[in-house]
């Protein structure tokens, strides 16, 4: 049994504030070889920030980064790679560690050493929104395929699409606070401890959706 609470405005806000500037150091790094763009998702773009306050881990912050379309020069290890290079010479000088690499995110955290606890981190992906030949708006992410040791660009699943119209149809037809509610409890309940709280939120939309009667 997990301890999740909801982290407050003002514990995530001068976080945040930190994380755009080191975002922003890091585009001026490498504007001269491409430029991105970035936005909070996630748990951080709908005031869903939540905390387990017995454990050693933290709160966590989820950031796409996307390339402009103009500087598609690089390969997706190159830009990953590129944007390893530039967050590790960012971020000491902030407090955070080294970027870690994984199979989806770049993530960075912040870490009280004397206690070995993590008090926040940011997972950041390099994604490209693109329209079909059909004119739908898609998108891709850079994903690590451990088994090949390689870079790809990989298409986001039709759930990833079905997301945002969910959510809508939440606020317009749901009490405020089932989602806030049901979301905490999954986080609770959880027995995977390798399931990212992306995917907490997503079935918990999902859920919601079920109860409310979304689907009929």
């Amino acid at each position: 049994m997990y301890h999740f609470e909801y982290v407050t405005k003002s514990q995530a806000a001068p976080v945040k504030k930190e994380l755009i500037a080191i975002l922003n150091k890091v585009q001026n790094i490498l504007r001269d070889d491409f430029t991105f763009q970035f936005y909070f998702i996630g748990s951080a773009a709908r005031n869903m920030i939540t905390q387990d306050t017995r454990s050693n881990l933290g709160f966590d912050f989820d950031v796409n980064i996307e390339v402009n379309d103009d500087d598609q020069n690089y390969s997706p290890k190159e830009i990953r790679e590129m944007l390893k290079n530039a967050f590790d010479r960012v971020v000491p000088h902030y407090g955070y560690s080294p970027a870690e690499q994984s199979t989806r995110v770049l993530t960075i955290k912040f870490k009280d050493t004397a206690r070995s606890a993590i008090l926040h981190s940011c997972d950041i992906a390099v994604v490209h929104t693109y329209f079909d030949d059909e004119d739908c708006e898609r998108q891709e992410y850079i994903h690590f395929d451990k088994k090949s040791n390689r870079y790809l660009w990989e298409e986001r699943s039709d759930g990833y699409y079905q997301l945002s119209q969910k959510e809508d149809w939440i606020k317009k037809n749901v009490p405020s606070k089932a989602l806030r509610d049901w979301y905490l409890w999954k986080k609770n309940t959880n027995t995977d401890p390798h399931k990212k709280s992306r995917t907490i939120y997503a079935e918990a939309v999902h859920e919601i959706c079920q109860k409310y009667r979304y689907y009929d």
